[in-house]
């Protein structure tokens, strides 16, 4: 049986939340997800705090800056990658301090591990995979370094490098915690399918192969060193993909889900399912209406695939839809309080 990294029940958040206050998101996180709490983003800061610009800032010796809006390749770091590294460094140095002892004792999550030995305080963090970056960032010369394959290539083997050590100041700097990370991909259907548009917008890039996009993620899963699960909230997602690239768990909105076989053929085969489950917007006001409706979801999802419900607390981790940096805090909060209960009531649901 696999041996998943995280407690049966478990739920955690995609990754970003509302506010600029980042002490104050990881007290929310820390209490409200004691099984799988995250390094929460907080893309209202500006610049170098979005996805794209936060992940770019690991880029190993690939300096990034923005120009006209946009990320792209720079000749040399400047004060924007200098902007996008200080602000990771704050939230790292936050985080040491919020946790300081957290993930060094037992507590309410070592009480359900889903495997003896499966350590009960993971940690996740989050990063823009190499085909959302391809897409996102620019070359020096303009347009998208998807264009070029070959920069796409080059790109991929930064990132990989720069996961590399983010992984390794993660794990040092939070005595006792296993770091998890989450691949986000939410440009890669459309990388796959030829849909990112050119620089003029009139066209298409080419599409990339099934077996270049694979290597690409599975060179940064290899790199991390740590359980990798890969986020998409697109349509399409393509979960056979993401197996085969190496990642023990995908994360995915439920209500995109709308080809049942190769989701329910990789989890026979044991992949792990963070599911979006919990609404994002206004519906999550109430968190006991909805933490019901979640595990339900869910409930009803994993009866459709044919699997006995017994797994089911083991093998999935509820999350929300998907990131929660436009709600208002309180309907952050909300989703986060609604998915941790979601998970206890499917833990309950697989005892019996």
């Amino acid at each position: 049986m696999t041996d998943y990294r995280w407690p049966e029940g478990s739920a955690t958040g995609i990754g970003s939340l509302p506010g600029t206050d980042i002490a104050e998101a990881l007290r929310v996180v820390l209490g409200e997800l004691p099984d799988l709490p995250h390094l929460p983003e907080l893309p209202a800061r500006g610049p170098g705090a979005d996805v794209i610009g936060r992940s770019a800032g690991l880029l190993a010796e690939l300096p990034v800056e923005l120009y006209a809006g946009r990320w792209r390749i720079a000749g040399r770091p400047g004060r924007d990658l200098r902007r996008t590294r200080d602000l990771l460094e704050r939230d790292l140095d936050q985080l040491a301090e919020q946790a300081a002892g957290y993930f060094e004792h037992s507590g309410p999550a070592a009480s359900h591990a889903s495997q003896p030995g499966t350590l009960a305080r993971p940690l996740k963090v989050q990063v823009a995979g190499p085909w959302t970056l391809a897409a996102g960032i620019e070359l020096p010369v303009g347009g998208a370094v998807l264009r070029d394959h070959g920069a796409a290539r080059e790109l991929a083997a930064s990132l990989a490098e720069g996961v590399r050590a983010h992984v390794a100041e993660v794990a040092a700097r939070v005595p006792g915690a296993e770091v998890v990370l989450q691949i986000d991909e939410p440009s890669l259907p459309a990388v796959l399918a030829g849909r990112v548009p050119n620089e003029s917008g009139w066209a298409t890039l080419r599409a990339v192969e099934r077996a270049t996009a694979t290597a690409a993620l599975a060179s940064v899963v290899r790199a991390a060193g740590v359980p990798v699960v890969v986020h998409c909230c697109a349509p399409g997602v393509p979960i056979g993909l993401l197996s085969d690239a190496g990642a023990a768990a995908v994360a995915l909105d439920l209500e995109l889900v709308t080809d049942l076989d190769p989701l329910g053929e990789a989890i026979d085969a044991g992949l792990g399912l963070f599911a979006g489950a919990v609404p994002t917007g206004p519906a999550a006001g109430s968190s006991g209406a909805s933490s019901a409706a979640a595990a339900e979801r869910v409930l009803g999802l994993w009866r459709n695939l044919g699997f006995p419900v017994r797994r089911l607390a083991g093998q999935v981790v509820v999350t929300p839809a998907c990131g929660l940096a436009g709600a208002t805090p309180a309907a952050a909060r909300a989703a986060l309080t609604a998915a941790r209960e979601a998970g206890r009531r499917l833990l309950d649901a697989a005892r019996e």
